[in-house]
């Protein structure tokens, strides 16, 4: 075995590089770097950059990186457009017209910084630092950076990823899980040991519940898809729970097409199976747990049939689900965005990390592996916001102000209540954006076009994009230009391994976001900021809590590095979870809490539950009578990520319209064929997407794409962001227990063909006078 590992190392030498970190091929410069973003990505896979002339030409995989094994995603492998497109930001620009019209003045980057800076000042002298709201938005590598420059630069209380209700994106899902478990769980598929699949310890689950996520289209969250077609072909089995057929529910031992919003009642009454089948693992709940007892009594109230009821499913289905996920050894789950887009979320989180304890499926080998940094939950997440004086930090919009939500859960500002407070200047006023990395009209902003009229009325509007977006257009008095992955020096550290990305070409005057960072948090607070580039700012992050052995150079010439703790199992035996050294979980009570503590000090309910939609055919049946269709949005697709790609034009070339999935049912009822033009409809506005009939949906479900807009149309009308966004029915305010959560997976609508001349008005202002106004919600 010996002399075979150094035959491979020697091919690895010879062909890969194997232990450098850049190279010569011929005319090429080849980097050994990762591709985080922009454009969007969640995971950073291992790359070959090659350049020349300072342009990048080419990318490949890695084949020697333990993250992704050489593979890439067509977004990935289509990063040479992207990079070298020739619409992308080149200067600063400033407004040279009116807003919206398109008019831009090129200005250097000294004007920029002078402008802004004296905008900053401004705004903290006259009215103070939390009048400006730094707004970033998913995934993108801001997580820390910009907190910092917020928090340390502006001093702002006020965060956000800006009308976007609820949190509904992955925080819940780790705030709910450290509540729980003290750390954050994953599948675990091998990741946190460098020589994966081939480690002695790790062997890969028996059975994965694939919930509410595309994996393969997704990558989510750190989490590389392709890592479970690997387990799968090892022999893993998929449970799938969605309403719609997907790549894993095709191959699953049980699909359960669920009703959207009742994910909370199906986990209950999984729990309500293994429970009362006596299917739990008792060493590990009488060791371990606490609150097993009040769990079992509450479980008492879903009996199956109940559920059966709720979700739409067959009991029979359910009880063979929650079998074969409990009498699998060992079992974990795979849970997606569709956990925080329903407003019993802080419940289905609490269920399912329950089912994973009950089944004794916690940090061990092919189990749900407790990992650290979750989404930088840490120092690292609300990042510098020591340097945010007590008595501003008080002004933070949240729960407190006009109490329109209870965040006490997420340490960033609400964006409910910013949106309240720039309608009606109560508590106070918002006169300025900072927006960086986020295409709010498009994408994030629940109600877009009561989004827009809000940032009309903000005094001053930054956009930092790598694009001109119709957000840009429609808000922005500054644009500045982003660099793109291989433009900047950056890192990637969500548990094992941590990455390093290397600035390997430029693009005219783009910053990558560490510069932008540094460039005006040395301008605005020196204190904080006593760096002289981006590498000394990626120092101090490494060094920040002791994470990592050395500096960034170092990390780039290794490119990654992996921690003995992720590698480690049964950490709770161990006593390396808790600060004091003691076995047992880094939570209150030492346990795994089935009912945990901090849901009470939240305000929460402790133990699991099931709230219905504010739509539904149980909540509104007058209104379901009008509007008999359940709208679901937000399902990834292999071509954008989010709002991102759409000026692509290979990606474009795969995937030229936004696409509505329908029911065969759906469409003959309603004379639709397919590739039919159709309108998506509710009280509060409408879309327009093109039909695709698929008898893999739920029929009583319809399935629209997010982030549509479309650069071929030009600037006018921003883009067409109106015309195919779902985000035209979605409501702000509208949000489960604690604030968390929101329903925008469970919407009623109704659906019809467009006609041309007819029925085909798009605008927001159409709509408005077509539909009788926009409903505000609450």
């Amino acid at each position: 075995m010996a002399d075979y590992k150094e035959y491979l190392s020697s091919i690895n030498r010879e062909l890969y590089h194997e232990g450098e970190w850049q190279w010569q091929e011929g005319e090429y410069t080849v980097t050994r770097s990762h591709q985080y973003t922009a454009p969007g990505c969640h995971n950073a896979c291992g790359v070959l950059l090659y350049t020349k002339d300072g342009k990048l030409e080419k990318i490949e995989g890695d084949p020697l990186n333990p993250f992704n094994n050489g593979k890439l995603c067509m977004r990935c492998l289509n990063l040479v457009e992207a990079v070298n497109h020739p619409d992308r930001l080149k200067y600063p620009m400033k407004r040279a017209g009116e807003r919206g019209e398109n008019k831009w003045e090129r200005i250097s980057w000294d004007e920029a910084f002078e402008i802004i800076v004296d905008k900053v000042k401004y705004y903290k002298e006259t009215y103070g630092p939390e009048v400006i709201v730094g707004v970033h938005g998913t995934g993108r590598n801001i997580n820390w950076q910009l907190p910092m420059l917020f928090n340390a630069g502006i001093q702002t209380p006020n965060i956000s990823t800006l009308f976007f209700s609820g949190f509904a994106c992955y925080l819940p899902r780790i705030v709910g899980c450290h509540a729980i478990a003290g750390d954050f769980m994953i599948v675990d598929a091998s990741v946190q040991h460098e020589d994966r699949y081939a480690n002695d310890e790790w062997r890969h689950p028996e059975c994965v519940l694939v919930w509410g996520n595309e994996p393969l289209k997704s990558n989510a969250d750190g989490f590389l898809g392709h890592w479970l077609v690997q387990c799968m072909q090892m022999g893993t089995k998929v449970i799938s729970i969605d309403p719609r057929l997907t790549w894993w529910s095709v191959r699953a031992e049980v699909w359960l097409p669920i009703r959207p919003g009742t994910d909370a009642a199906l986990a209950i009454g999984f729990l309500n199976v293994i429970i009362e089948e006596d299917l739990y693992d008792h060493e590990f709940v009488e060791k371990w747990t606490y609150g097993f007892e009040d769990l079992a009594e509450r479980v008492k109230e879903y009996p199956v049939e109940k559920v059966a009821e709720i979700t739409g499913l067959q009991a029979e289905k359910i009880r063979k689900a929650a079998r074969i996920f409990a009498t699998s050894k060992p079992a974990a789950v795979q849970w997606g965005l569709a956990f925080e887009q329903q407003i019993s979320c802080m419940s289905l989180v609490l269920a399912v990390c329950d089912l994973i304890g009950i089944t004794g499926n916690v940090d061990v080998p092919g189990g749900m592996l407790l990992v650290r940094h979750a989404f930088n939950a840490s120092r690292h997440y609300n990042c510098g916001s020591e340097f945010v004086p007590p008595e501003v930090a008080a002004k933070k919009l949240n729960g407190d102000a006009k109490g329109v939500a209870e965040n006490s859960i997420v340490p960033h500002a609400d964006s409910d209540v910013i949106l309240r407070a720039m309608e009606t200047g109560e508590p106070y006023q918002p006169r300025m954006l900072w927006i960086q990395s986020s295409n709010s009209i498009a994408c994030p902003a629940m109600d877009a076009p009561r989004a827009l009229e809000a940032m009309k009325k903000m005094e001053f509007i930054i956009v930092a994009d790598p694009f001109l977006t119709p957000t840009a257009v429609a808000v922005a008095d500054i644009v500045l230009p982003v660099g793109m992955g291989p433009e900047r020096n950056s890192l990637r550290n969500w548990w094992t391994p941590m990455r390093a990305q290397s600035k390997v070409c430029q693009y005219y005057e783009a910053k990558g976001d560490e510069e932008l960072v540094v460039e005006f948090g040395k301008r605005l607070n020196p204190e904080a900021f006593p760096f002289e580039n981006d590498v000394d700012l990626l120092n101090w992050y490494l060094t920040m809590d002791g994470d990592y052995p050395g500096n960034w150079n170092d990390l780039r010439e290794k490119t990654w590095h992996y921690w003995d703790w992720d590698s480690t199992y049964r950490k709770y035996e161990k006593g390396i979870l808790r600060e004091d050294g003691e076995i047992g979980f880094n939570t209150p009570t030492g346990k795994y809490e089935l009912s945990p503590l901090m849901y009470i000090q939240w305000g929460l309910d402790p133990l699991p539950f099931h709230i219905e939609p504010p739509e539904s055919p149980v909540t509104t049946p007058e209104m379901y009578e009008e509007y008999p269709l359940i709208l679901t949005t937000g399902a990834r697709s292999y071509e954008f990520f989010h709002s991102e790609h759409r000026q692509m034009p290979t990606m474009r070339e795969f995937h030229p319209d936004p696409l509505v999935q329908i029911h065969p049912s759906v469409a003959e009822a309603h004379g639709i064929k397919e590739g039919d033009w159709v309108w998506i409809e509710s009280p509060r506005g409408r879309f327009k997407q093109k039909a695709t009939i698929t008898p893999g949906i739920n029929p009583k479900v319809i399935n629209a794409e997010h982030g549509w807009w479309f650069p071929e149309q030009g600037p006018e009308n921003w883009f067409g962001v109106f015309d195919s966004n779902p985000n035209n029915l979605t409501q702000a305010e509208v949000t489960g227990q604690g604030g968390i959560g929101s329903p925008i997976k469970s919407m009623l609508c109704k659906i019809y063909k467009v006609e041309e001349g007819v029925n085909d008005l798009v605008s927001p202002t159409e709509q408005v006078v077509k539909l009788g106004g926009f409903k505000h919600g609450k």
